[in-house]
C-alpha cells in the first residue's frame, strides 16, 4: 500500500519519503475513515478481524462531502484532509504499536493534525509524544517556515499544554490504561515530546539536497541531541492538485461500493 524509504540530514532530522504501491487499496481505507469507521480501517491495518458494515446514506453523503471540494479553484481543505488521513495510515505501518488519535471529521481542524502516544513493552510507561504537523502543499518550505516552526516553538514553550494533557489523557483512557494519572504525571515531568512533519513535495524538492532545504532549521526549532524528536516525511507527487483530485474520485468511488459490498 504504502512503501517507505529511511531520508536523513546527520543528526538533524530523520525519517522516510513514502511511495504508494496499491493506490486502490489505499483509496479503500481512506474511504473507510471518510465514511466514520477509522476503527474498521485501523482493525484492516492491524491484520486483525473486524466485522465489516454498509454505511448509512447519511455517511455516505457526509464521506462524500469530505472527500470533494467546495469548487474546483478551492481544494486545498480536501486536499489537507485527505493526506492527513494517508499520513494516519503511513504512521500505522510504520509504528502499529502506538496508541493515535483518530483522523479529524472535519476540514480545517483547529486542533492537532496527529497525536501519537507509544508505551514501554509493559504498556505502563509513555516513552514519547509524538505530536504532528500534515500539510499538504506546493511549497513546502514556506509552509514549514510560517506555520510548522511557529507551531512547534509554542509547543516547545509549553503554550499548549493543556490542549496536549487532554488530547493524551483521551488517549490513554480509551486504551484502558492501567493508571492513566500517573501516566500523565510522568508526560509533563519528563517533557518526552517529539514532533512529526509530513508534506508533500515536488519535483524541486525531490532529492537529498531538496529536503535537506525543506526541512533547514529543524534542530533549531526543536532542540536536542535525539534525533528521533525531529522527524520529517516526505510525500512526492509531480502534480500534486491533480493527484488529489483523481485519488478522492477513486476514494468516493469506494466508498459507494461498500454501500453495497457490505450489506
Amino acid at each position: 500500500m504504502i512503501k517507505f524509504r529511511a531520508i536523513s540530514n546527520a543528526d538533524n532530522w530523520s525519517g522516510s519519503d513514502w511511495t504508494i504501491t496499491d493506490e486502490g487499496e489505499l483509496a479503500k481505507i481512506v474511504a473507510r475513515v471518510a465514511l466514520g469507521q477509522s476503527r474498521y480501517a485501523m482493525k484492516i491495518l492491524q491484520e486483525t478481524g473486524c466485522q465489516a458494515y454498509a454505511p448509512t446514506d447519511s455517511a455516505l453523503d457526509g464521506a462524500i462531502k469530505l472527500l470533494s471540494s467546495r469548487n474546483k479553484d478551492d481544494p486545498f481543505h480536501r486536499d489537507g484532509w485527505v493526506f492527513q488521513v494517508i499520513s494516519w495510515i503511513a504512521a500505522h505501518l510504520q509504528n502499529p504499536d502506538s496508541l493515535k488519535c483518530s483522523p479529524h471529521m472535519i476540514h480545517a481542524h483547529k486542533g492537532f493534525d496527529g497525536l501519537h502516544v507509544c508505551l514501554d513493552e509493559s504498556n505502563k510507561d509513555v516513552v514519547s509524544i509524538i505530536i504532528c504537523e500534515e500539510k499538504a502543499t506546493g511549497g513546502p518550505r514556506g509552509k514549514i517556515t510560517s506555520k510548522v516552526w511557529p507551531e512547534f516553538s509554542s509547543l516547545e514553550s509549553g503554550d499548549r499544554d493543556n490542549e496536549l494533557v487532554s488530547e493524551v489523557t483521551k488517549l490513554l483512557a480509551q486504551s484502558n490504561h492501567s493508571d492513566t494519572d500517573r501516566a500523565i504525571h510522568e508526560v509533563m515531568w519528563k517533557q518526552i515530546r517529539a514532533y512529526r512533519i509530513s508534506i508533500t513535495i515536488g519535483d524541486d524538492d525531490n532529492s537529498e539536497v531538496g529536503r535537506k532545504a525543506v526541512f533547514k532549521g529543524y534542530e533549531n526549532v526543536v532542540s536536542g541531541s535525539d534525533v528521533t524528536r525531529r522527524r520529517a516525511e516526505t510525500f512526492h507527487r509531480k502534480n500534486l492538485r491533480m493527484w488529489m483530485r483523481r485519488f478522492s474520485a477513486k476514494a468516493i468511488l469506494a466508498a459507494k461500493e461498500m454501500e453495497v459490498g457490505d450489506v
